[in-house]
């Protein structure tokens, strides 16, 4: 199995980790939190302005690799508090309008920065 490493300078890298695997077609994404590192901007109290940067991240990575947010075919969501999941559906269905990807949101303890969601994606290339 062939496997490519993609990291970003637009993305912020706490460890020991890829940004995104290209492997077998598919792309897997490591979870975004909220955190623009071009904007100077770690939001820690708003899970809406959280999504957003966190999906928008993640749409930015996926199309510079040539694929898209209508190519996500499985996403994962963690929240830090289960009563910010519809504040958060806001936001991430206007990512996924038609057609959204399977999906599985829990709620976490902690997310690295203080982060109130992080999301993960896997996406056809």
């Amino acid at each position: 199995m062939d496997k490519k490493v993609h990291d970003f300078e637009f993305l912020i890298k706490g460890g020991p980790y890829s940004h995104i695997i290209e492997a077998n077609g598919f792309l897997f994404c490591s979870g975004m939190t909220a955190i623009d590192i071009e904007k100077g901007l770690m939001i820690t109290d708003d899970v809406k302005k959280g999504a957003e940067i966190a999906l928008s991240n993640i749409k930015r990575a996926l199309e510079k690799l040539g694929s898209s947010m209508d190519k996500v075919v499985k996403a994962t969501v963690y929240l830090r508090d289960m009563g910010d999941f519809n504040a958060m559906n806001e936001v991430y269905k206007t990512y996924f309008p038609a057609n959204p990807p399977a999906r599985t949101c829990i709620a976490v303890k902690d997310i690295p920065g203080n982060s109130p969601v992080e999301i993960e994606v896997v996406a056809i290339k």
